[in-house]
Protein backbone atom coordinates (compact mmCIF):
# COMPACT_ATOMS: atom_id res chain seq x y z
CA UNK A 1 0.00 0.00 0.00
CA UNK A 2 1.08 3.83 -0.80
CA UNK A 3 1.49 5.84 1.94
CA UNK A 4 -0.14 9.42 1.42
CA UNK A 5 2.75 12.03 2.78
CA UNK A 6 1.55 14.50 4.96
CA UNK A 7 2.14 18.02 4.13
CA UNK A 8 5.61 19.35 4.05
CA UNK A 9 6.73 20.40 7.99
CA UNK A 10 7.30 23.98 8.71
CA UNK A 11 11.38 23.51 9.40
CA UNK A 12 12.26 27.68 10.09
CA UNK A 13 9.29 27.23 12.78
CA UNK A 14 10.54 23.96 14.72
CA UNK A 15 13.91 25.27 14.11
CA UNK A 16 16.21 22.55 12.89
CA UNK A 17 19.41 23.46 11.66
CA UNK A 18 20.93 20.23 10.31
CA UNK A 19 24.96 20.07 8.87
CA UNK A 20 25.51 16.74 8.32
CA UNK A 21 29.14 16.16 8.46
CA UNK A 22 29.13 12.47 8.53
CA UNK A 23 27.56 12.51 4.97
CA UNK A 24 30.06 14.25 3.53
CA UNK A 25 32.38 11.55 4.36
CA UNK A 26 32.32 8.60 1.15
CA UNK A 27 30.24 6.39 0.47
CA UNK A 28 32.30 3.14 2.72
CA UNK A 29 31.24 4.61 5.69
CA UNK A 30 27.51 4.57 4.95
CA UNK A 31 24.44 4.16 2.20
CA UNK A 32 22.33 6.69 1.41
CA UNK A 33 18.50 5.81 1.97
CA UNK A 34 15.43 7.19 3.21
CA UNK A 35 12.85 6.07 6.05
CA UNK A 36 9.65 3.62 4.71
CA UNK A 37 6.94 6.02 4.87
CA UNK A 38 4.02 4.71 7.76
CA UNK A 39 -0.03 4.40 7.63
CA UNK A 40 -0.77 6.09 10.20
CA UNK A 41 1.67 7.70 13.04
CA UNK A 42 0.57 8.69 15.95
CA UNK A 43 3.08 10.79 18.31
CA UNK A 44 2.39 9.17 21.56
CA UNK A 45 5.39 10.34 23.56
CA UNK A 46 7.77 13.53 23.17
CA UNK A 47 9.90 15.32 25.32
CA UNK A 48 9.49 18.84 25.26
CA UNK A 49 12.18 19.83 27.77
CA UNK A 50 14.73 18.07 25.54
CA UNK A 51 13.51 20.27 22.49
CA UNK A 52 14.07 23.30 24.27
CA UNK A 53 17.77 22.20 25.19
CA UNK A 54 18.05 21.27 21.11
CA UNK A 55 16.92 24.88 20.31
CA UNK A 56 13.36 23.71 18.86
CA UNK A 57 10.57 24.62 19.15
CA UNK A 58 8.22 22.08 21.27
CA UNK A 59 4.81 23.65 19.94
CA UNK A 60 5.99 23.09 16.04
CA UNK A 61 7.06 19.66 16.92
CA UNK A 62 3.31 18.41 18.43
CA UNK A 63 0.21 17.41 16.29
CA UNK A 64 -0.03 15.71 12.72
CA UNK A 65 2.82 16.92 11.04
CA UNK A 66 5.69 16.44 13.65
CA UNK A 67 3.95 12.91 14.07
CA UNK A 68 5.17 12.49 10.09
CA UNK A 69 8.50 13.75 10.81
CA UNK A 70 9.06 12.03 13.70
CA UNK A 71 7.94 8.44 11.89
CA UNK A 72 10.17 9.55 9.11
CA UNK A 73 6.85 10.01 6.62
CA UNK A 74 8.45 13.35 5.69
CA UNK A 75 12.00 14.96 6.25
CA UNK A 76 12.63 18.65 7.70
CA UNK A 77 14.39 20.83 5.29
CA UNK A 78 18.20 19.88 5.90
CA UNK A 79 18.46 16.50 6.28
CA UNK A 80 20.52 14.23 4.44
CA UNK A 81 19.44 10.37 5.28
CA UNK A 82 21.78 7.72 5.78
CA UNK A 83 22.24 4.49 7.20
CA UNK A 84 25.71 4.08 9.10
CA UNK A 85 28.12 0.84 8.33
CA UNK A 86 29.98 -0.92 11.37
CA UNK A 87 30.86 -4.00 12.25
CA UNK A 88 30.63 -5.97 15.63
CA UNK A 89 31.97 -8.25 18.01
CA UNK A 90 28.77 -9.98 19.32
CA UNK A 91 29.64 -12.26 22.17
CA UNK A 92 33.37 -12.29 21.28
CA UNK A 93 32.56 -13.17 17.34
CA UNK A 94 33.01 -10.19 14.19
CA UNK A 95 30.30 -9.94 12.30
CA UNK A 96 30.43 -7.23 9.51
CA UNK A 97 26.40 -5.17 10.73
CA UNK A 98 25.20 -1.40 9.98
CA UNK A 99 21.89 0.32 10.64
CA UNK A 100 19.63 -2.56 10.35
CA UNK A 101 16.78 -0.63 11.54
CA UNK A 102 18.15 2.84 12.31
CA UNK A 103 18.11 6.07 9.89
CA UNK A 104 20.35 8.88 10.96
CA UNK A 105 18.49 11.91 9.85
CA UNK A 106 21.40 14.40 10.21
CA UNK A 107 22.97 16.38 12.45
CA UNK A 108 21.29 19.57 14.04
CA UNK A 109 23.12 22.14 15.80
CA UNK A 110 22.13 23.92 18.47
CA UNK A 111 21.77 27.66 19.35
CA UNK A 112 25.42 27.25 21.09
CA UNK A 113 26.88 25.20 18.36
CA UNK A 114 26.84 21.40 20.03
CA UNK A 115 25.89 18.79 17.07
CA UNK A 116 24.06 16.20 17.89
CA UNK A 117 22.77 13.52 15.87
CA UNK A 118 19.19 13.03 15.17
CA UNK A 119 18.35 9.62 14.03
CA UNK A 120 14.66 7.61 13.82
CA UNK A 121 15.31 3.70 14.93
CA UNK A 122 12.78 1.37 13.75
CA UNK A 123 12.18 3.42 10.35
CA UNK A 124 12.31 0.78 7.87
CA UNK A 125 14.85 -1.89 6.17
CA UNK A 126 18.27 -0.37 4.89
CA UNK A 127 20.88 -2.36 3.16
CA UNK A 128 22.23 -3.27 6.63
CA UNK A 129 18.91 -5.11 7.25
CA UNK A 130 20.20 -8.91 6.48
CA UNK A 131 16.28 -9.98 5.69
CA UNK A 132 15.23 -8.00 8.79
CA UNK A 133 11.97 -5.67 8.48
CA UNK A 134 13.66 -2.69 9.72
CA UNK A 135 10.86 -1.72 12.21
CA UNK A 136 10.86 -2.13 15.68
CA UNK A 137 8.36 -2.58 18.62
CA UNK A 138 6.47 -0.25 20.77
CA UNK A 139 7.09 -2.07 23.87
CA UNK A 140 11.49 -1.91 23.34
CA UNK A 141 11.41 2.06 22.22
CA UNK A 142 9.56 2.66 25.20
CA UNK A 143 11.84 1.11 27.06
CA UNK A 144 14.50 2.78 25.52
CA UNK A 145 12.79 6.28 26.02
CA UNK A 146 12.86 5.77 30.20
CA UNK A 147 15.86 4.08 30.44
CA UNK A 148 17.82 6.54 28.92
CA UNK A 149 15.86 9.85 30.06
CA UNK A 150 16.53 7.92 33.43
CA UNK A 151 20.30 7.85 33.09
CA UNK A 152 20.02 11.53 31.88
CA UNK A 153 18.77 12.22 35.25
CA UNK A 154 21.16 10.09 37.27
CA UNK A 155 24.04 12.41 35.40
CA UNK A 156 25.55 9.79 33.02
CA UNK A 157 26.67 10.60 29.64
CA UNK A 158 23.93 9.08 27.71
CA UNK A 159 21.79 9.04 24.36
CA UNK A 160 18.44 10.84 25.27
CA UNK A 161 15.06 10.15 23.20
CA UNK A 162 13.03 12.96 21.97
CA UNK A 163 9.98 11.11 20.69
CA UNK A 164 7.98 7.89 19.74
CA UNK A 165 5.61 7.25 17.48
CA UNK A 166 3.10 4.22 16.87
CA UNK A 167 2.96 3.58 12.98
CA UNK A 168 -0.34 2.25 12.95
CA UNK A 169 0.99 -1.05 11.53
CA UNK A 170 1.99 -4.35 13.42
CA UNK A 171 5.71 -5.60 13.17
CA UNK A 172 5.89 -9.54 13.42
CA UNK A 173 8.25 -10.98 16.17
CA UNK A 174 6.78 -14.26 18.08
CA UNK A 175 3.53 -12.48 17.86
CA UNK A 176 2.25 -8.95 16.40
CA UNK A 177 3.11 -6.33 17.80
CA UNK A 178 2.39 -2.91 17.27
CA UNK A 179 4.90 -0.88 15.28
CA UNK A 180 6.51 2.18 16.88
CA UNK A 181 9.60 4.69 15.78
CA UNK A 182 11.86 6.44 18.19
CA UNK A 183 14.37 9.56 17.90
CA UNK A 184 17.35 8.72 19.11
CA UNK A 185 19.60 12.45 20.31
CA UNK A 186 23.32 11.41 20.68
CA UNK A 187 26.86 13.37 20.01
CA UNK A 188 27.10 11.13 17.76
CA UNK A 189 27.10 6.82 16.65
CA UNK A 190 30.92 6.56 15.93
CA UNK A 191 31.34 3.24 17.29
CA UNK A 192 34.15 0.70 17.94
CA UNK A 193 32.73 -1.36 15.23
CA UNK A 194 32.81 1.65 13.24
CA UNK A 195 36.70 1.27 13.22
CA UNK A 196 36.95 -2.04 13.43
CA UNK A 197 34.68 -2.43 9.97
CA UNK A 198 37.80 -0.52 7.88
CA UNK A 199 40.03 -2.09 9.53
CA UNK A 200 38.54 -5.83 8.38
CA UNK A 201 38.73 -4.63 5.28
CA UNK A 202 42.31 -3.54 4.94
CA UNK A 203 41.35 -0.23 4.45
CA UNK A 204 43.69 2.11 5.58
CA UNK A 205 43.18 5.48 3.84
CA UNK A 206 38.81 5.60 5.28
CA UNK A 207 40.29 4.63 8.91
CA UNK A 208 42.77 7.48 8.94
CA UNK A 209 40.05 9.91 8.02
CA UNK A 210 37.45 8.18 10.51
CA UNK A 211 40.19 8.77 13.25
CA UNK A 212 40.46 12.80 12.36
CA UNK A 213 36.56 13.07 11.96
CA UNK A 214 35.94 11.62 15.14
CA UNK A 215 38.96 13.60 16.69
CA UNK A 216 37.41 16.74 15.79
CA UNK A 217 33.95 16.05 16.61
CA UNK A 218 34.91 14.48 20.38
CA UNK A 219 38.38 15.56 21.32
CA UNK A 220 38.88 18.98 19.65
CA UNK A 221 41.18 19.92 22.54
CA UNK A 222 43.51 16.82 21.45
CA UNK A 223 43.68 17.76 17.77
CA UNK A 224 47.22 19.07 16.59
CA UNK A 225 48.78 16.10 18.65
CA UNK A 226 51.68 14.62 17.05
CA UNK A 227 49.91 11.19 16.79
CA UNK A 228 46.25 11.34 16.12
CA UNK A 229 45.58 7.76 16.63
CA UNK A 230 47.31 7.71 19.95
CA UNK A 231 45.48 10.82 21.28
CA UNK A 232 42.16 9.57 19.91
CA UNK A 233 42.88 6.17 21.94
CA UNK A 234 44.02 7.86 25.40
CA UNK A 235 40.80 10.16 24.79
CA UNK A 236 38.31 6.80 24.44
CA UNK A 237 39.97 5.04 27.23
CA UNK A 238 39.44 7.56 29.70
CA UNK A 239 35.30 8.42 28.75
CA UNK A 240 34.81 4.80 28.82
CA UNK A 241 36.24 4.28 32.55
CA UNK A 242 34.37 7.43 33.32
CA UNK A 243 31.09 5.87 31.79
CA UNK A 244 32.16 2.23 33.22
CA UNK A 245 32.19 4.01 37.22
CA UNK A 246 29.15 5.63 36.67
CA UNK A 247 27.26 2.38 35.20
CA UNK A 248 28.91 0.73 38.92
CA UNK A 249 28.11 3.77 41.09
CA UNK A 250 24.17 3.01 40.31
CA UNK A 251 23.93 -0.51 39.77
CA UNK A 252 23.42 -0.33 35.79
CA UNK A 253 23.88 -3.74 34.05
CA UNK A 254 24.18 -2.45 29.77
CA UNK A 255 23.33 -6.44 29.00
CA UNK A 256 24.65 -6.41 25.60
CA UNK A 257 28.06 -4.78 25.43
CA UNK A 258 28.94 -6.21 21.96
CA UNK A 259 32.05 -3.53 20.25
CA UNK A 260 29.08 -2.02 18.18
CA UNK A 261 27.19 -0.88 21.42
CA UNK A 262 30.67 1.55 22.40
CA UNK A 263 30.06 4.74 21.69
CA UNK A 264 33.54 6.72 20.91
CA UNK A 265 32.03 9.52 22.79
CA UNK A 266 31.24 8.04 26.01
CA UNK A 267 28.20 8.03 26.06
CA UNK A 268 26.04 5.15 26.96
CA UNK A 269 24.27 3.42 23.64
CA UNK A 270 21.70 1.13 22.97
CA UNK A 271 18.71 0.08 25.95
CA UNK A 272 17.74 -3.25 24.28
CA UNK A 273 18.50 -6.07 27.38
CA UNK A 274 19.65 -3.11 30.14
CA UNK A 275 18.02 -3.76 33.92
CA UNK A 276 19.37 -2.56 36.88
CA UNK A 277 20.36 -4.83 39.90
CA UNK A 278 18.12 -4.63 43.24
CA UNK A 279 20.12 -6.59 45.75
CA UNK A 280 24.04 -6.10 45.34
CA UNK A 281 25.22 -9.18 43.25
CA UNK A 282 28.34 -8.81 40.73
CA UNK A 283 27.14 -11.93 38.83
CA UNK A 284 23.74 -10.03 37.91
CA UNK A 285 22.49 -11.17 34.42
CA UNK A 286 19.15 -10.14 33.16
CA UNK A 287 19.61 -10.54 29.00
CA UNK A 288 17.84 -13.88 27.74
CA UNK A 289 20.78 -14.30 25.52
CA UNK A 290 23.56 -13.66 28.06
CA UNK A 291 24.37 -17.66 28.88
CA UNK A 292 27.62 -17.81 30.43
CA UNK A 293 27.34 -14.06 32.22
CA UNK A 294 29.74 -12.47 29.44
CA UNK A 295 28.40 -9.16 29.92
CA UNK A 296 26.76 -9.95 33.82
CA UNK A 297 26.84 -6.34 36.17
CA UNK A 298 30.21 -6.74 38.05
CA UNK A 299 32.14 -8.31 34.64
CA UNK A 300 31.34 -4.77 32.69
CA UNK A 301 34.70 -3.60 33.46
CA UNK A 302 36.57 -6.41 31.94
CA UNK A 303 34.50 -6.04 28.80
CA UNK A 304 34.52 -2.90 28.43
CA UNK A 305 39.18 -3.31 28.62
CA UNK A 306 38.28 -6.22 25.97
CA UNK A 307 36.41 -4.18 23.31
CA UNK A 308 38.92 -1.34 23.86
CA UNK A 309 41.36 -3.58 22.76
CA UNK A 310 39.48 -4.83 19.28
CA UNK A 311 39.69 -0.79 19.36
CA UNK A 312 43.08 -0.32 19.33
CA UNK A 313 43.71 -3.12 17.44
CA UNK A 314 42.08 -1.61 14.96
CA UNK A 315 43.84 1.69 15.16
CA UNK A 316 47.33 -0.35 14.59
CA UNK A 317 47.95 0.77 11.06
CA UNK A 318 47.38 4.70 12.11
CA UNK A 319 49.65 4.16 15.30
CA UNK A 320 53.10 3.50 13.51
CA UNK A 321 54.26 2.21 10.25
CA UNK A 322 55.97 -0.71 11.88
CA UNK A 323 54.07 -2.94 13.20
CA UNK A 324 55.99 -4.07 16.26
CA UNK A 325 56.07 -0.12 17.40
CA UNK A 326 52.40 0.33 16.95
CA UNK A 327 51.38 -2.64 18.62
CA UNK A 328 53.74 -1.47 22.09
CA UNK A 329 52.10 2.01 21.58
CA UNK A 330 48.65 0.02 21.75
CA UNK A 331 49.87 -1.78 24.71
CA UNK A 332 51.03 0.77 26.53
CA UNK A 333 48.29 2.92 26.68
CA UNK A 334 45.83 -0.25 27.15
CA UNK A 335 47.94 -0.78 30.11
CA UNK A 336 46.61 2.48 31.39
CA UNK A 337 42.71 0.98 31.26
CA UNK A 338 42.44 -0.78 34.31
CA UNK A 339 44.21 2.07 36.60
CA UNK A 340 41.92 4.29 34.71
CA UNK A 341 38.27 2.64 36.10
CA UNK A 342 40.20 1.77 39.22
CA UNK A 343 40.59 5.59 40.05
CA UNK A 344 37.34 6.95 38.72
CA UNK A 345 35.36 4.08 40.42
CA UNK A 346 37.03 5.10 43.55
CA UNK A 347 36.07 8.70 42.87
CA UNK A 348 32.13 7.42 42.46
CA UNK A 349 32.04 5.37 46.19
CA UNK A 350 34.29 8.07 48.10
CA UNK A 351 31.34 10.62 47.02
CA UNK A 352 29.06 7.61 47.59
CA UNK A 353 30.41 7.56 51.27
CA UNK A 354 30.48 10.79 51.79
CA UNK A 355 34.44 11.27 51.46
CA UNK A 356 35.72 14.30 50.75
CA UNK A 357 39.26 13.43 51.70
CA UNK A 358 41.74 10.87 50.23
CA UNK A 359 43.22 7.88 52.33
CA UNK A 360 45.19 4.51 51.31
CA UNK A 361 42.32 2.86 53.31
CA UNK A 362 39.68 3.93 51.06
CA UNK A 363 39.20 1.08 48.36
CA UNK A 364 39.35 -0.98 50.92
CA UNK A 365 36.33 0.81 52.66
CA UNK A 366 34.25 0.46 49.56
CA UNK A 367 35.03 -3.27 48.77
CA UNK A 368 34.80 -4.05 52.04
CA UNK A 369 30.82 -2.82 51.78
CA UNK A 370 30.13 -4.02 49.04
CA UNK A 371 30.76 -7.79 50.04
CA UNK A 372 28.68 -7.28 52.68
CA UNK A 373 26.11 -6.60 50.59
CA UNK A 374 26.56 -9.75 48.95
CA UNK A 375 26.60 -11.82 51.27
CA UNK A 376 23.31 -10.19 52.82
CA UNK A 377 21.87 -9.81 49.10
CA UNK A 378 21.03 -6.21 50.51
CA UNK A 379 19.49 -3.87 48.20
CA UNK A 380 22.18 -1.97 46.65
CA UNK A 381 20.43 1.69 46.38
CA UNK A 382 18.82 1.33 49.38
CA UNK A 383 21.27 0.56 51.43
CA UNK A 384 23.44 3.84 50.20
CA UNK A 385 20.35 5.93 50.09
CA UNK A 386 19.68 4.42 54.38
CA UNK A 387 23.67 5.50 54.68
CA UNK A 388 22.10 9.05 54.48
CA UNK A 389 22.64 11.24 57.78
CA UNK A 390 19.12 12.25 58.49
CA UNK A 391 16.50 11.80 60.91
CA UNK A 392 14.80 8.89 59.88
CA UNK A 393 17.66 6.65 57.78
CA UNK A 394 16.37 3.87 55.61
CA UNK A 395 17.13 0.52 57.56
CA UNK A 396 20.36 -1.21 57.12
CA UNK A 397 21.27 -4.81 57.68
CA UNK A 398 23.65 -4.44 60.30
CA UNK A 399 23.03 -8.40 60.96
CA UNK A 400 26.30 -9.70 59.43
CA UNK A 401 28.91 -8.83 61.87
CA UNK A 402 31.46 -7.84 58.98
CA UNK A 403 29.09 -4.86 58.37
CA UNK A 404 28.50 -3.93 62.20
CA UNK A 405 32.18 -3.67 61.96
CA UNK A 406 32.38 -2.07 58.44
CA UNK A 407 30.38 0.89 59.95
CA UNK A 408 32.40 1.51 62.64
CA UNK A 409 35.46 2.36 60.20
CA UNK A 410 33.34 3.67 58.06
CA UNK A 411 32.36 6.39 60.86
CA UNK A 412 35.84 6.57 62.25
CA UNK A 413 36.94 7.52 58.22
CA UNK A 414 34.18 10.29 58.56
CA UNK A 415 35.50 11.60 61.94
CA UNK A 416 39.21 12.06 60.11
CA UNK A 417 37.75 14.75 57.60
CA UNK A 418 37.01 18.24 58.34
CA UNK A 419 33.84 18.22 56.28
CA UNK A 420 30.64 18.28 58.75
CA UNK A 421 27.73 15.74 58.97
CA UNK A 422 25.50 17.88 57.08
CA UNK A 423 28.20 18.72 54.30
CA UNK A 424 28.50 14.86 54.42
CA UNK A 425 24.90 14.50 54.10
CA UNK A 426 24.57 16.97 50.86
CA UNK A 427 27.94 14.92 49.01
CA UNK A 428 25.96 11.47 49.43
CA UNK A 429 22.27 13.05 48.80
CA UNK A 430 23.82 13.71 45.59
CA UNK A 431 25.39 10.39 44.80
CA UNK A 432 23.11 8.04 45.87
CA UNK A 433 19.66 7.72 44.36
CA UNK A 434 16.57 7.83 45.93
CA UNK A 435 15.05 6.00 42.80
CA UNK A 436 16.15 4.14 39.72
CA UNK A 437 13.88 2.30 37.04
CA UNK A 438 13.41 -0.35 39.16
CA UNK A 439 13.26 -3.52 36.57
CA UNK A 440 9.43 -4.78 38.31
CA UNK A 441 8.13 -1.33 37.98
CA UNK A 442 9.66 -0.55 34.43
CA UNK A 443 8.04 -3.83 33.00
CA UNK A 444 4.47 -3.29 34.86
CA UNK A 445 4.63 0.16 33.05
CA UNK A 446 5.28 -1.34 29.84
CA UNK A 447 2.66 -4.03 29.60
CA UNK A 448 0.28 -1.12 30.96
CA UNK A 449 1.46 1.07 28.08
CA UNK A 450 1.77 -2.05 25.28
CA UNK A 451 -1.26 -4.16 26.10
CA UNK A 452 -3.55 -1.58 27.71
CA UNK A 453 -3.06 1.85 26.08
CA UNK A 454 -2.48 3.52 29.66
CA UNK A 455 0.43 5.48 29.86
CA UNK A 456 -0.43 7.43 32.88
CA UNK A 457 2.45 4.72 34.69
CA UNK A 458 4.89 5.32 31.87
CA UNK A 459 4.33 9.71 32.78
CA UNK A 460 4.86 8.59 36.56
CA UNK A 461 8.03 7.06 36.34
CA UNK A 462 9.28 9.58 34.10
CA UNK A 463 8.46 12.33 36.44
CA UNK A 464 10.17 10.43 39.24
CA UNK A 465 13.25 9.51 37.53
CA UNK A 466 13.56 13.49 36.23
CA UNK A 467 15.40 14.35 39.83
CA UNK A 468 16.25 10.79 41.34
CA UNK A 469 18.30 12.31 43.99
CA UNK A 470 15.35 14.12 45.95
CA UNK A 471 13.17 11.61 48.37
CA UNK A 472 10.26 14.27 48.65
CA UNK A 473 7.34 13.61 46.86
CA UNK A 474 8.62 9.75 45.82
CA UNK A 475 5.73 7.23 46.22
CA UNK A 476 6.98 3.96 47.11
CA UNK A 477 6.12 2.02 44.73
CA UNK A 478 8.87 3.77 43.04
CA UNK A 479 11.25 3.51 45.68
CA UNK A 480 10.60 0.36 47.02
CA UNK A 481 12.67 -3.38 46.51
CA UNK A 482 10.33 -5.83 44.20
CA UNK A 483 8.18 -7.97 46.47
CA UNK A 484 10.28 -11.32 47.27
CA UNK A 485 7.75 -13.28 45.16
CA UNK A 486 8.30 -11.34 41.64
CA UNK A 487 9.62 -13.59 38.84
CA UNK A 488 13.66 -12.84 38.13
CA UNK A 489 13.41 -9.86 35.68
CA UNK A 490 14.37 -11.09 32.08
CA UNK A 491 15.14 -8.57 29.11
CA UNK A 492 15.43 -8.84 25.39
CA UNK A 493 17.42 -7.07 22.52
CA UNK A 494 14.26 -5.86 21.00
CA UNK A 495 14.87 -6.93 17.49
Amino acid sequence: MVKTPLSTPDVRAAGWRFDNSYDRLPAPFHSRVKPTPVEKPQLVVFNRALALELGLDPDALEGGVASAVFAGNELPTGAEPIAQAYADHQFGNLTRLGDGRAILLGEHLTPSGKRFDIQLKGSGPTPYSRRGDGRAALGPMLREYVISEAMHGLGIPTTRSLAVVTTGEPVFREEPLQGAVLTRVAASHIRVGTFELFAALGDTGSLGQLCDHTLRRHFADRVGDGNPALALLHGVLERQAILLAHWLRVGFVHGVMNTDNMALSGETLDYGPCAFIDAYDPGAVFSSIDHNGRYAFGAQPRIAGWNLARFAEALLPLLHPEPEHALALAQEALATFEERSRHHWLVAFRAKLGLFTEEPGDLGVATDLLLGLHRMSADHTHTFRGLVPGPAPTAFPWTDPGLGEWHRRWNDRLARQPQSAAEVGERMRSNNPAVIPRNHVVEAMLHAAVSQGDFDPFHRLLDGLADPYVDAGKPATLTDPPPADTPRCRTFCGT
